[in-house]
């Protein structure tokens, strides 16, 4: 079946949070994208309740630059407030994506058809998606375009590793986990010769509900499921 889809993806700023600090405050942007924010951008190209997009790996094409400026976000009291953020500055990627069919979707069953939904993503993609492309907010926009993972020069083409640390890597929907809860999951992450594979969900250590609720399985000590 052919499901797997890439894709240049670069835009002027970027905003890669932990939604824990989305809710108010200043904000400082992880160096490199997250894998929920690249499956933002995908679903953006295109996305039906049959599909599930699975990101496989970012390649980091430009070197990583932040900016810092005042905004006035939106107060959930009305009004605005003044915040310094911190944004990546000038960023560009390639994106290595694939589909596989939702399973817990029995109702879409023959909505599962072969060729249909690559055939409608790929030229989503080269007329540049099917949606606005954000960076994580709506005020990074983005721009997609067809490419070949791997093409040109990155970066970090030469280095041989560089770690980031504990990350968000994104939710577990109860839409394509057949679960009641939504889990946000973690893990580290790590970047070889300039490319970022990232683990697939529902391999993790890391686990927890995003509501804060108490997990019914064993836990370490920063709460998160082991």
């Amino acid at each position: 079946m052919k499901n797997s889809i890439s894709f240049r993806l670069f835009g002027r700023y970027a905003l890669f949070t932990d939604p824990v600090t989305k809710i108010g405050g200043e904000k400082f942007s992880y160096q490199v994208p997250t894998y929920e924010a690249l499956k933002g951008v995908v679903k953006s190209i295109y996305w039906k309740p049959t599909l599930v997009w699975h990101i496989d790996k970012v390649r980091v094409i430009k070197p990583i630059r932040t900016q810092t400026k005042g905004t006035k976000p939106l107060v959930w009291s009305g009004g605005n407030s003044l915040a310094i953020y911190t944004f990546l500055h000038e960023v560009e990627y390639q994106v290595q994506a694939h589909f596989e069919w939702n399973l817990h979707r029995p109702e879409l069953g023959e909505d599962r058809i072969d060729g249909k939904h690559f055939s409608i993503a790929t030229r989503m993609l080269e007329k540049g998606g099917r949606q606005d492309i954000f960076l994580d907010t709506r005020d990074c926009q983005a721009y997609v375009e067809p490419c070949e993972f791997g093409e040109g020069e990155g970066a970090y083409d030469d280095l041989d590793e560089l770690g980031f640390g504990l990350m968000f890597h994104g939710f577990d929907s109860p839409d394509e986990t057949g679960q009641e809860k939504l889990y946000a999951r973690a893990c580290p992450i790590t970047m070889k010769h300039g490319v970022i594979e990232f683990d697939r969900p529902g391999s993790f250590r890391w686990s927890r509900p995003a509501s804060g609720q108490t997990l019914c399985a064993r836990h370490d000590s920063q709460g998160f499921q082991t």
